[in-house]
């Protein structure tokens, strides 16, 4: 019983405080405003939206400068940024485990960022290019491995030929 005459006298009450609101904010009269937006014709409100910065349209976009939206792509261009410092470093101390998973997140996180509402093309971009340094790296560091392989094949073919050698001048001092 309490609780249905607290919610009725909230209901009764709430015109009154509706109504005090709007005495106590005076760009909200009336004879302007109603709802919270101004009176006006369509036309007017295509010339402000012309008229609209950059920036009150970066603010106000759903996927915008004060949404995750926007600073979560922002802050993974470091990693980025990382990866293509790292094209300076020698193949053989890149690791092939964090380079295959940042290609993996990328790749996922790109086709990803095509499929969630609202789509969000800042972040499919990082994403795309983190799997491109990603599969940069891996290149380099298959082609590192690759050629090791090779280089380990030539060395073993050049010690046998330097046995044989061997053998050759031992036979000639014998003689």
């Amino acid at each position: 019983m309490a609780s249905s005459a607290t919610s009725s006298i909230l209901r009764a009450s709430r015109p009154a405080f509706r109504q005090a609101f709007r005495q106590q904010t005076p760009f909200r009269s009336q004879q302007f405003y109603q709802g919270g937006r101004r009176w006006q014709s369509s036309e007017a409100g295509a010339q402000q939206q012309q008229a609209q910065s950059w920036f009150k349209k970066a603010w106000e976009s759903e996927v915008g400068i004060k949404t995750v939206h926007f600073w979560a792509p922002v802050m993974k261009w470091c990693l980025v940024i990382a990866g293509i410092a790292d094209m300076a470093r020698p193949a053989e101390k890149l690791s092939f485990t964090q380079n295959f998973a940042l290609t993996c997140t990328g790749l996922i996180w790109t086709r990803w960022c095509m499929i969630i509402k609202p789509k969000n093309i800042l972040l499919a971009t990082v994403n795309f290019f983190l799997a491109m340094v990603g599969i940069v790296q891996l290149t380099r560091i298959g082609l590192y491995e690759s050629s090791k392989k090779s280089a380990g094949e030539a060395v073993a073919d050049v010690k046998e030929e330097v046995k044989h050698n061997v053998e050759v001048v031992k036979k000639e001092i014998k003689n």
